[in-house]
């Protein structure tokens, strides 16, 4: 019965410490040196809300460009059933997915060069992610340039200012959020 005092009273302070203060500690540094991180990467724009930077949307207009396909659960890029489609390489239901997304990819973007880029027909792990490769974007370059009657030149430079680059260049590669990258097309000055 000695023991038991002190085992419970260590109990109750680890608890305090690891469920209370910990969180409440972390929580607020992550909102003094990532404010905006913290709040969700909300893009905001004139007052409305446009989508977080950080969880990728569906474009299906012919005038946008397309992220990754979402493998969520219920429907596409839903934070609540973040998951992959969980299929092996060697799955022949990956095979056939892949397949389907590079023949709609083709009839949606028939001018477009070269081979479907992977990121365009492959899921993420988490099912959400918000961008693609230059490669990716590039590739749907001739579709937006003809659906919006913009110059080749405008929608590559979009692509190129829009385009962001590793932290240090051997860790991780170029990447192109699909949601900045759609509201620059949006925000285009027409003459």
């Amino acid at each position: 019965m000695s023991q038991l005092r002190p085992a419970v009273m260590l109990l109750i302070l680890l608890s305090v410490i690891t469920g209370v203060v910990y969180p409440l500690l972390t929580t607020e540094l992550g909102h003094w040196f990532f404010p905006q991180q913290a709040e969700g990467s909300l893009l905001n724009i004139n007052g409305v809300i446009r989508g977080s930077t950080l969880i990728g949307q569906s474009f299906t207009r012919a005038d946008y460009f397309q992220g990754r396909p979402s493998a969520t659960g219920d429907g596409p890029y839903n934070p609540l059933a973040s998951s992959g489609s969980n299929l092996a390489a060697s799955n022949p239901a990956l095979d056939e997915a892949v397949k389907q997304r590079v023949a709609a990819l083709k009839s949606a973007n028939p001018q477009a060069l070269g081979p479907v880029p992977v990121d365009l027909v492959t899921a993420s792990a988490s099912g959400l992610d918000p961008d693609i490769s230059p490669q990716a974007a590039l590739w749907q370059e001739p579709r937006i340039s003809a659906a919006r009657k913009l110059p080749p030149e405008l929608v590559r430079r979009l692509i190129n200012d829009n385009t962001m680059q590793p932290l240090l260049r051997f860790i991780g590669d170029p990447t192109v959020n699909i949601l900045k990258l759609n509201v620059a097309l949006d925000n285009i000055q027409r003459p």
